[in-house]
């Protein structure tokens, strides 16, 4: 049985370190919330509904926005959905992942999440696309390492953000406004691709009891944001050394190098909980008040100071890599309200 160590923090979160199918991981939650909107998880084993199908590590933050019911539906659908879409597309059991695959998965959880909306009428959403991915890779100097972002953020205070939304809406001169000096879609929400947001995706939900600062006063006839992705495909080399995702509670007080450098130059052992404690301590350093009284302030007033934050480090072992996944452990991990829960296996 694989050994994987969780430990509650010191500053309201939990933390968990194992191994996964590519080497070592680190993982750090804390809540900032009254109720937490970062949902998280890792897997690692099969992406096929069937055991002899393709092997990989899967890794999701999902970084909620008006709510908690979004960001946890598609910790709980997303990774399901692509193993369905995959064995739809390939009757070879092996082939490998593909980002048509993962694009029609990301679809078809967002017609799952609203079709909930459309039954209940939940108005939480999620922007599950608004973490950030880095690799830390090795530079001509071995002690330092190279930050290399490989995630595209989809805001709108973004020039190329905000040309795509006028491309996509050419008719629509007000698809994105300045307001009170940051740029908004429709002059609500700042981000342009999303699961969820149903009254900006389909027109019968732009009415009541949805809240009027939330109505368009004009009707729309096609979605204002989008669910698809922003796909990388990255080959990973040896001197690709560990990967960094997160929720961007921890972006809005670290760089990215910042982040790189702390993951390079100490221990492995609980590498996330150190970007956490790191990018809190910068948050208090901010509001000029001390560490340990930042940590006394109660979830829900403590988003004055800073949102969730979730991290999840993996470290790049080239040897399991190579080798058959298969001979890996078996991992499923997920991060939510109630704090982390999974299991583990050989």
């Amino acid at each position: 049985m694989e050994k994987v160590l969780v430990r509650l923090m010191d500053c309201c979160g939990t933390e968990i370190q194992g191994h996964q199918g590519s080497g070592e991981f680190s993982m750090a939650v804390v809540q900032a919330n009254s109720q937490l909107e970062d949902h998280s998880q890792l897997e690692s084993g099969p992406l096929s509904l069937h055991e002899s199908g393709p092997q990989g590590t899967f890794v999701g933050i999902y970084d909620g926005h008006g709510g908690p019911e979004a960001a946890q539906f598609v910790n709980q659908r997303l990774f399901d959905n692509i193993k369905t879409v995959h064995d739809a597309e390939f009757t070879t059991e092996s082939y490998g992942m593909s980002a048509d695959v993962i694009t029609k998965a990301f679809l078809a959880t967002e017609e799952e999440f609203l079709s909930l909306v459309k039954q209940q009428w939940l108005k939480e959403a999620t922007d599950c696309l608004r973490w950030f991915m880095l690799f830390g890779r090795l530079g001509n100097n071995v002690k330092e390492v190279k930050a290399i972002q490989l995630s595209k953020e989809h805001n709108a205070s973004i020039e190329s953000v905000r040309k795509e939304l006028h491309s996509l809406h050419p008719d629509d001169p007000q698809i994105v406004v300045l307001k009170h000096k940051v740029w908004r879609v429709k002059g609500i929400i700042q981000i342009s691709r999303s699961i969820g947001d149903a009254y900006l995706k389909k027109a019968e939900f732009n009415r009541e009891p949805l809240l009027p600062k939330f109505r368009l006063p004009e009707p729309f006839h096609k979605p204002i944001l989008k669910a698809e992705p922003t796909i990388l495909v990255q080959e990973l080399d040896s001197e690709d050394q560990f990967l960094i995702f997160a929720s961007d509670g921890l972006w809005e007080h670290l760089s990215n190098q910042e982040a790189v450098d702390i993951v390079h130059n100490y221990p492995r052992n609980g590498i996330a909980r150190k970007l956490v404690s790191v990018a809190l301590r910068e948050a208090a350093k901010k509001r000029e008040m001390r560490y340990s009284d930042l940590k006394k302030i109660d979830r829900g007033v403590r988003r004055h100071f800073h949102d969730d934050i979730t991290v999840i480090v993996l470290f790049l072992n080239s040897y399991m890599i190579s080798r058959s996944s298969s001979d890996g452990p078996l991992l499923s991990i997920k991060g939510a309200s109630g704090g982390m829960c999974g299991n583990s296996n050989t």
